[in-house]
Order: C-alpha cells, then sequence, then structure tokens
C-alpha cells in the first residue's frame, strides 16, 4: 500500500482503502478501479491522497499481465508517478535553461533544487531511482532530460561518496546545467541523426566554454561553473577543451563526467538504442580508469552493479538467467543463475550479458 497525492493519481490504479469525505460519507469503497470521472470526484471533495494497491499495474482493458522486471516497473504506481514528475519538472528546467541562455536572467538556485527534489519520493531508494531513470531510457531524449538525468545520477552519487547535503546540492546543481552551452549550438547539429562532420564537432565541443560564459557571471558556486568547463576533460590529458590532467580537474567535474558518460550511454539516441549498463561497464573497466578518476569511479561502478543484483538478463548466447553474486575484479561479468546452473561470465570468453529483461 502506498499513499498517493491526489494530483498523482491515474485511471487504473486501485484503491487500498476505503475513501472517506469530511462528513465521514463513502465516497470510494476499497478495491475501487480509479477512472478520470473518479479522480475528478476526489478533487471535488478536496480529498488531499488516497491508499493505493501496491499491486496496481495501471493496465489498459484487455492489456496482458508484465512478463519482465522492465514492464512490472513500467506499470507500477511508483514508476506512473516518478514519470509524472519527472516530465513536469522537465519543463521548468526548459524555462529555466533557456531564460539563463537567451535572456541571461538570474539563476534561482533554491528554487530548481526545490522543483527537482520533487521528482524523487523521500522513501525512494538510491538503487530505485535507477530503475526508474533505466526505464525512462526509450523516452525521446534532449539536453534538457539529459541535464535531468544527470542531475539525479550526480545527487545519488554524492550520497553513495559520503558527501553532507550541502555538497550533494552543488553536485545537483552541477548536473542540471553541466551542458547549458549546448543551448548556444546550432539545434540542427545537436539533433543530426548521423555522424558529425569533423566542423560539426569541433562546434559542439565549443559547449563546454559556452556554458562557462553563460555562468561566469551568475551567483552561483565555482564548482558549477567548472563542470560545465570541465566535465569533458580527462584525467589522461584526451578531454576538451584545455587538455587538463588529473590534478587541474576540479572534483565535482570529475564525478558529473562520469554521471554524464553514463547517462549519455544507457540513453536513447537518434542514432542508436541506449547500451546495456554491463556493456557501459565492461566500457568503463577498458580504459576508464585512465580517463576518470579511480577514486570516483570504482565505487559508482560497483553501486551500479549492485542495483541489478536478482535481475533477470539475456546474456548474448540467448540464455536467460538471475545475476547472483558480483564480481568484484570483474564488474562487468558477474555470476548468473540459470535454472541449476551456474555461470561465471568471468570465465567464459566471449559472453556477455547482452540486456537487462
Amino acid at each position: 500500500m502506498k499513499k498517493v497525492h491526489t494530483r498523482d493519481l491515474v485511471p487504473g490504479m486501485i484503491t487500498a482503502e476505503d475513501v472517506f469525505n469530511y462528513n465521514d460519507s463513502l465516497l470510494l469503497p476499497k478495491g475501487s478501479v480509479l477512472t478520470d470521472d473518479l479522480i475528478t470526484r476526489l478533487e471535488f471533495y478536496s480529498i488531499v491522497g488516497v491508499a493505493i494497491s501496491d499491486d496496481t499495474s495501471c493496465l489498459s482493458p484487455g492489456e496482458p499481465e508484465p512478463s519482465t522486471y522492465s514492464e512490472r516497473i513500467r506499470q507500477s504506481v511508483e514508476f506512473i508517478i516518478f514519470k509524472k514528475h519527472f516530465y513536469e519538472n522537465l519543463d521548468t528546467l526548459k524555462n529555466v535553461m533557456n531564460d539563463v541562455a537567451s535572456r541571461h536572467l538570474a539563476i534561482d538556485t533554491a528554487s530548481m533544487l526545490s522543483w527537482a527534489g520533487q521528482i524523487v519520493p523521500d522513501d525512494m531508494t538510491s538503487l530505485r531511482v535507477f530503475d526508474m531513470l533505466q526505464n525512462l531510457r526509450d523516452e525521446d531524449d534532449s539536453t534538457f532530460i539529459h541535464s535531468l538525468n544527470v542531475a539525479l545520477i550526480a545527487n545519488i552519487f554524492g550520497k553513495w561518496l559520503g558527501y553532507p547535503q550541502e555538497e550533494i546540492e552543488t553536485l545537483t546543481l552541477c548536473g542540471l546545467l553541466h551542458d547549458i552551452g549546448k543551448l548556444k549550438i546550432p539545434p540542427q547539429i545537436i539533433k543530426k541523426p548521423v555522424k558529425l562532420t569533423d566542423l560539426e564537432y569541433e562546434i559542439v565541443k565549443t559547449h563546454t566554454l559556452e556554458g562557462f560564459n553563460l555562468l561566469k557571471d551568475q551567483d552561483v558556486s565555482e564548482r558549477i561553473k567548472k563542470s560545465a568547463l570541465m566535465h569533458h576533460e580527462r584525467c589522461d590529458k584526451s578531454g576538451y577543451p584545455s587538455g587538463l590532467n588529473a590534478a587541474c580537474i576540479d572534483d565535482y567535474a570529475k564525478i558529473i563526467a562520469i554521471a554524464d558518460v553514463y547517462d549519455a550511454m544507457t540513453s536513447q539516441r537518434v542514432y542508436r538504442g541506449p547500451l546495456c549498463p554491463f556493456k557501459v561497464i565492461s566500457i568503463f573497466e577498458e580504459d576508464g580508469f585512465q580517463k576518470y578518476a579511480p577514486q570516483f569511479l570504482l565505487p559508482f561502478l560497483e553501486r551500479i552493479v549492485e542495483t541489478y543484483m536478482n535481475h533477470t538478463v539475456l546474456l548474448s548466447d540467448g540464455t536467460e538467467g538471475e545475476i547472483v553474486m558480483i564480481n568484484r575484479n570483474a564488474l562487468s561479468k558477474p555470476m548468473i543463475k540459470s535454472g541449476d546452473r551456474y555461470i561465471s561470465l568471468a570465465d567464459m570468453h566471449g559472453l556477455t550479458i547482452e540486456s537487462l529483461l
């Protein structure tokens, strides 16, 4: 059972308790399937919130029961509410970023933190947030969606690192504003569905300097400005715009760099589908510890893998199984249980996790 604010109710949810009005007259009995008319009735009687059954899946009539973990997530009350809040606050982020980029209005960081915090309920665990984000991956992507994703990931990242609340809030703002410079790049380049030309790529790379220039006179933390400027710098000096080494890159920019790349690779793109998180982890393992700060990358990857413990996955040979043990020496190659068989991916050359089920 979950208490849901009336504004977040959607058709298909099922009441877990009787609902009474102000003079204790029954409005809806337990087990009622909500419709638009019933939700309007609750609003008419100023009902603040309703207890909703955890078994609610928000299925349309005749729609088959969900068969995979992802389907169950997408049809859950929790996901429906998360998605609703995500897109409501996405519109706010668009307005803020466009106002800064085109009208040079002042940034109200307190307001930004307030509405960003509305997306994730207080009782939602960090690992559950990744479940929610992972199941938004086939939604239309944009600079704004990516920025909101990175902010939520950075917020969780800061908690995993044990940072105090003030620093977590600064990291969240770094995520929200790290790509603001892309609003200065021609949209036909940002949204181009095929490989960019060398010239177009050089234009895209200027978004870090453009972002810094938009933020440099704003009354925000220097770390937010540095994250916009440095989130494409790499510890091995292979990044841009300045080819800095690890010692010269701000720690918050190092954290945002990891969150930025993780979200970019696990998100839908106009030229490809989202990559499986374990493929992304494998890519990080191959050369990430040279490019990204190990003191941040390793705990991030470990916690990401923990997110998917007990998940059902599809292997590259077509086998389905459940992740039952993490391999700390090869995070992208956990132990899989398929029927009565245990498969150590670290010992099976060429066998990988293809997708989450």
